[in-house]
């Protein structure tokens, strides 16, 4: 009776997502670990065992939190950190793509007997890097304001344009939709980086917030003209959040109000939800391949990260803290594994296996980084 009560009111479900959000993070307070894989391990636990719905409205704010936090995301990426770093960045953000993305794709066809389309969705999946995950754990460590921490949001940016290639290369319809998307998206780039400093100093800061809505519109219109394309709402985020930069990192006041939004209201339905996919009771069937899956990725981002880390002069523990963030997935993998299982390329067994190694994958390496590899903290200009 009380179930089923909870399960046809909106706003008891409601409640409970936002209690388990508040649980997260006092859980968060105490341990000191990163809220966002916190967040995750709730919503496994209230997917499995408690009466929490994937409704639509739920499914639109944690689709909106994963757009708005890589938004943000890309905001961070200085482009002179990108002038400055691009041989570090570039190198080790493609070959944390590259050799992941391989190694699944070449154990899932070899060895595990799934078709090459199957393999593909599996390669994409593993081959991401969080950004969701990896700014959460950068904000709440400060390490956003550093060299390194700038570094690896960068290289997260060129492993996850490199997923989203391989996705659209593998399975997006070439049509006038793709084309439209592409066009609108590269004009929309190119007129921004002057329109929205002009449009903000003509309707000033105000209580209505006419700044956040501007962005919300953006963020909204072509992340519509993506998914028309079978793209994701993601990748423009990423895109405009890294053009509008500099003007977000020079306006403190404002990027400060769409974390608050964000990460109070947001992203704990996203990474919730993340954690609410996964179903106990199918994964012990499939618990050894799950683990050969997670072992491939973090294996194979080793191989990839770690070299380049060294070769570019980072020390031991910063090359460490470097290759295990870089080892983390979310948001790109379960979007692939979620294209994947929605297109009818892979079933749903094949989709809860991938979706819990992505899950696991945000887990491991950032309680590993976070405990015992996390450098000293030196913020630009305080050396």
């Amino acid at each position: 009776m009380i179930i089923g009560g909870i399960l046809d009111n909106q706003w008891l479900q409601a409640a409970l997502w936002m209690g388990l959000a508040l649980v997260a993070t006092l859980l968060s307070v105490r341990i000191a670990i990163s809220i966002a894989l916190l967040e995750i391990m709730v919503g496994v636990i209230g997917g499995n065992f408690l009466p929490l719905q994937r409704t639509e409205w739920v499914n639109f704010l944690a689709g909106f939190g994963s757009i708005l936090l890589t938004f943000l995301a890309g905001a961070e990426v200085e482009p002179q950190i990108l002038r400055k770093k691009f041989k570090e960045s570039v190198g080790i953000g493609f070959l944390s793509f590259l050799m992941p993305f391989l190694g699944a794709m070449a154990y899932a066809y070899y060895i595990g007997g799934w078709t090459f389309p199957q393999a593909a969705i599996a390669g994409i999946s593993l081959s991401t890097t969080s950004v969701a995950v990896v700014y959460a754990v950068m904000i709440e460590t400060g390490y956003n304001e550093t060299e390194l921490g700038k570094l690896i949001l960068a290289a997260c940016f060129v492993t996850d344009l490199g997923t989203v290639l391989a996705l659209g290369i593998f399975f997006a319809n070439y049509d006038w939709h793709l084309v439209l998307f592409m066009a609108v998206t590269a004009i929309t780039l190119l007129l921004l980086p002057k329109f929205t400093p002009w449009f903000f100093r003509k309707v000033g800061s105000r209580i209505s917030e006419p700044e956040t809505k501007f962005i919300f519109f953006l963020l909204f219109g072509l992340g519509g003209l993506a998914l028309t394309a079978k793209s994701e709402a993601v990748l423009p985020a990423y895109l405009v959040g890294m053009v509008l930069a500099p003007f977000f990192l020079a306006n403190k006041t404002l990027s400060h109000r769409m974390r608050v939004t964000a990460f109070t209201m947001l992203t704990p339905f996203y990474f919730l939800k993340a954690g609410s996919l996964v179903q106990l009771s199918a994964i012990w069937n499939s618990a050894f391949l799950i683990l050969i899956f997670l072992l491939v990725k973090i294996a194979a981002k080793f191989v990839g990260v770690w070299p380049a880390a060294k070769a570019f002069k980072l020390g031991k523990k910063e090359s460490m803290y470097t290759t295990l963030l870089m080892s983390t997935g979310l948001t790109f993998g379960t979007i692939s594994a979620l294209f994947g299982y929605t297109n009818k390329v892979i079933d749903q067994e094949q989709y809860t296996i991938l979706v819990t190694v992505v899950i696991l994958s945000a887990v491991v390496p950032t309680i590993i980084a976070q405990k015992w590899f996390q450098p000293e903290l030196k913020k630009e200009g305080r050396e």
